[in-house]
């Protein structure tokens, strides 16, 4: 097989030419190390080989729906027993960190029959929605290297838009799979909370915001691969049902026509991009022809308080991982970078009552989002405020990096809380990704379909939000709009076809 054969299957169609005997896994794999040789020293989309497990895997035999196809895990929570994990850091990097025993996501994965073969980059402990790392450098979008691939899945992104891999591993705990779908021209889902694992050490990670799945370039990759991770796992809170038949039989069928409530304005009342305006229009028009009804409406939820409460909850999440690191290795200060040393600093400062008031507005959250479904099947936003940032357009300037640092010594936040620093930076950091969070905290699942590029050349999502339990209704219509506007063969050319 040449690489211009291997590049026009998905994860799925690999796996049948193997079960066929048409090619061999040992041989996909050499495909997919020649494209990883080719476009990582421009991408830096993988940091960790894997190189005797994987050829040691593609000699044995294998079962399961993706049974010798090239994968790459995240370097995020998707630990692999015995395999460095940096989490983007440099004291894990330092230390050489390796965990004693696979994440369940991984074990799953594996039972699914992938081959995998590295690790993908991620910002330091998944903070940012690009990914530029101090410790691992900067990964960049495989359409125009000037640009981000996002974050925090953005060197699983990379990868995948490069056509390195048909698919690898994501998670999601502010927008970590949609937004890199969204800058990298794939589809992305997120599971609704507990549809997947996440132990055994991070079950209900972040009171189950985050979840794990994978960014793929067709939909039917991603419905396989859903059945092949999703179930109950020991000590989870909640065991919920699946489909009768599975999500992957689930996309043969089209959703009826459905009711589309469509968000065109951002949540923190910040003028959106036209680009993004026009990928709104691309896609109702879309829906619109395949009989579905695109009317404007939204949950009754203030955007700004939602990001208020999303952000202390991520700061605190960010205390909680650096005193972990700073346990594991012995850590110093400057071995973590100057913003997650910040926003460490602010979730210390959160009372107990504090942190528990913002978690309690989930339940309103919940209920709002629940209103507008009793009326609406799905809500249809843009993925991002603005085209993928140029690389280093989200960096802290220098002028609050200078500032940022005499706070750090002060031995609590408590004044920058009550000056309203929250609210300040909730505006910031989310400015450009204010629409993927609401999922997260209400625990729905929600995608990124990528149906349009701009004049540029660069892609941009649009995101779909369903109620509880409708990972299968928007698997479903992702494949419907797969099939009326095709962007399987639409591939960057980043290192030449």
């Amino acid at each position: 097989m040449k690489y211009s054969e291997y590049v026009q299957h998905d994860g799925l169609g690999l796996a049948r030419l193997v079960a066929e005997r048409q090619v061999s896994p040992a041989d996909l794999l050499a495909l997919a190390r020649a494209r990883l040789a080719e476009i990582n020293p421009a991408l830096n989309a993988v940091i960790h080989r894997m190189d005797t497990i994987a050829d040691e895997r593609a000699q044995a035999p294998v079962d399961g729906p993706f049974a010798g196809v090239p994968f790459l895990i995240k370097d995020l929570f998707q630990d692999y027993a015995g395999v460095a994990s940096g989490y983007g850091n440099a004291a894990l990097k330092r230390a050489g960190f390796k965990p004693a025993e696979h994440a369940e996501i991984t074990r799953r994965f594996i039972a699914s029959g992938v081959n995998i073969f590295g690790k993908t980059n991620t910002p330091e402990f998944g903070a940012k929605g690009v990914t530029e790392p101090e410790a691992f450098g900067i990964t960049r979008n495989p359409w125009h290297s000037d640009h981000t691939p996002g974050g925090s899945s953005g060197g699983s992104a990379a990868a995948v838009a490069a056509g390195v891999v048909p698919m690898a591993g994501a998670n999601d705990g502010g927008g970590s799979i949609r937004i890199p779908a969204a800058c990298c021209g794939l589809f992305g889902l997120k599971p609704g909370r507990a549809r997947v694992p996440g132990g055994p050490e991070r079950s209900d990670l972040m009171h189950g915001a985050a979840v794990d799945h994978v960014l793929t370039r067709s939909v039917r990759d991603s419905a396989a691969m859903l059945d092949a991770i999703a179930g109950y796992e020991k000590g989870a809170i909640v065991r919920l049902h699946e489909p009768e038949a599975g999500y992957l039989t689930a996309i043969e069928t089209p959703p009826a026509p459905l009711r589309i409530g469509v968000l065109d304005s951002s949540p923190l009342d910040i003028p959106l991009h036209t680009e993004a305006l026009a990928a709104l229009e691309t896609t109702t028009e879309l829906l619109e022809s395949l009989g579905h009804t695109v009317e404007r409406a939204a949950p009754a939820i203030d955007g700004l308080q939602l990001g208020r409460d999303f952000l202390s909850m991520w700061f605190v999440q960010m205390a909680r991982q650096m005193d972990d690191v700073r346990a594991r290795t012995g850590a110093a200060a400057n071995e973590f970078e100057l913003d997650t040393r910040a926003m460490a600093h602010v979730g210390r400062a959160f009372s107990a009552t504090e942190y528990m008031d913002a978690f309690e507005r989930w339940r309103g959250y919940r209920h709002a989002l629940a209103e507008f479904h009793a009326e609406y099947d799905l809500l249809l936003t843009p993925t991002l405020a603005n085209p993928p940032a140029r690389i280093g357009e989200a960096a802290t300037p220098k002028w609050q990096q200078i500032a940022l640092r005499p706070l750090l010594r002060l031995p609590s936040a408590r004044a920058l809380i009550r000056s309203g620093i929250v609210e300040q930076i909730a505006r910031e950091n989310l400015k450009h990704v204010p629409f993927t969070q609401l999922a997260n905290l209400t625990g729905v699942p929600a995608m990124s379909v990528p149906l349009h590029m701009t004049p540029q050349g660069l892609p941009l999502g649009s995101q779909f939000v369903g109620e509880p339990g409708s990972e299968a209704l928007l698997l479903r219509l992702a494949a419907q709009l797969e099939t009326a506007a095709p962007w399987f063969d639409r591939l960057p050319a980043v290192g030449g076809r």
